[in-house]
């Protein structure tokens, strides 16, 4: 009995220093990427990102002897994973990021939770309860918050864009979870992932040459550092680091403790890159991660 629960402790123990690391990779990897984005397309940012994080992750399955070629049965959800998720949300929202400033940019990005719940009442068939129902609500109420006409500038053609870029992001990011959620897994979802990058590799860096030309950047060691940031800690690392904290940990402590990130991006933004915060900012993140948290708060009584 003692061994088991030094077990549970330690296995618990590593969830929450995952879990740690995951907030602040990704916490960093939004105003990370605005910097980036003063030096390179996109496009090109992403196919930056992407290579470097493939390289990363393919060391992380070698030292781990988890290096496995996708089951057949598991290919809808590598394509899935890379078309929706790393592809069109990497690049939408990276297109976004350019034109919508680091902490609303991050805040539209976490709607995601929001339009999985209606999706999975359509989609898969689960259950519509009165807490996600009032967790959606919330949320919303957080995001019209953010396109009030005292808030938001619905004559800038950039910021309609911009802002409408991140929405769809979110929405393609909801349509993977979904597909996620109702997969059967042959292999666990961290053996598919350097195959999925690998992909996303070589599926955006024809696409950025083809919108962008080759990239000619100002290269200095800042924007070589920024770029092993975001390729290893911000996604390499970050998805390891998920993988861990998921099994360690109760499902909704890995949900709620990861609705800290878009809070670390927004402090981050405000004192790296000046972006200090509106009210309408600050009352959405409340909202909208207020939202998220009831709704991750009703599926600990759901099966998984």
């Amino acid at each position: 009995m003692r061994d088991a629960a030094g077990d549970d402790h330690a296995s618990r123990r590593a969830g929450l220093a995952a879990l740690l690391t995951v907030i602040v990779c990704w916490g960093l990897t939004w105003p990370v990427n605005k910097v980036l984005l003063e030096d390179l397309s996109p496009a090109w940012m992403m196919a930056l990102r992407s290579a470097i994080a493939t390289v990363g992750l393919f060391a992380i399955a070698l030292a781990r002897g988890r290096l496995v070629v996708p089951p057949r049965a598991d290919l809808p959800v590598v394509l899935s994973i890379t078309l929706l998720h790393m592809v069109g949300f990497g690049v939408l929202a990276a297109w976004g990021l350019r034109l919508v400033p680091t902490g609303r940019s991050v805040v539209l990005a976490y709607t995601t939770p929001l339009w999985v719940v209606p999706g999975a009442w359509l989609f898969l068939g689960e259950r519509l309860t009165a807490r996600r129902i009032i967790g959606v609500s919330v949320g919303l109420i957080g995001l019209v918050t953010l396109f009030n006409p005292t808030a938001f500038d619905w004559t800038s053609r950039n910021a309609i864009l911009g802002n409408g870029a991140i929405l769809i992001a979110a929405l393609l990011w909801a349509a993977s979870i979904l597909h996620i959620r109702g997969h059967r897994w042959r292999a666990t979802p961290l053996d598919l992932v350097p195959w999925e990058m690998l992909l996303a590799t070589a599926i955006v860096t024809p696409l950025a040459y083809a919108l962008d030309g080759a990239p000619a950047p100002t290269w200095s060691g800042r924007l070589v550092a920024l770029l092993l940031y975001a390729g290893i800690p911000g996604t390499a690392v970050a998805y390891w680091a998920t993988a861990l904290a998921s099994r360690n940990l109760p499902a909704v402590t890995t949900a709620l403790g990861l609705l800290a990130t878009p809070v670390l991006s927004v402090v981050v933004a405000t004192l790296w890159l000046g972006e200090p915060p509106t009210v309408a900012l600050v009352v959405a993140i409340v909202l909208i991660l207020g939202g998220v948290a009831i709704g991750a708060r009703s599926e600990t009584r759901e099966p998984r």
